[in-house]
């Protein structure tokens, strides 16, 4: 199983969950979404997290809240 590409470190912005490797919170992300601007726009401001690894937490997100609501 691949790594987790959001985790909360207590010593990365307080234990916000983040992009691994970055210290842009995935929360920055779904306000994105939530504010009806497009992925692209999100990778132009936070260029340290690529397409592909936000595609894979939005994923992981996805299934965690389907696995939640089973």
């Amino acid at each position: 199983m691949e790594q987790p590409v959001i985790i909360a470190d207590p010593e990365i912005m307080n234990g916000m969950p983040c992009f691994r490797g970055t210290r842009v919170p995935f929360k920055n992300l779904i306000d994105y979404i939530e504010g009806g601007h497009s992925l692209g726009e999100f990778l132009g401001q936070f260029p340290t997290v690529e397409r592909e690894v936000a595609i894979q937490a939005l994923e992981e997100a996805k299934d965690s809240l389907l696995a939640r609501i089973a």
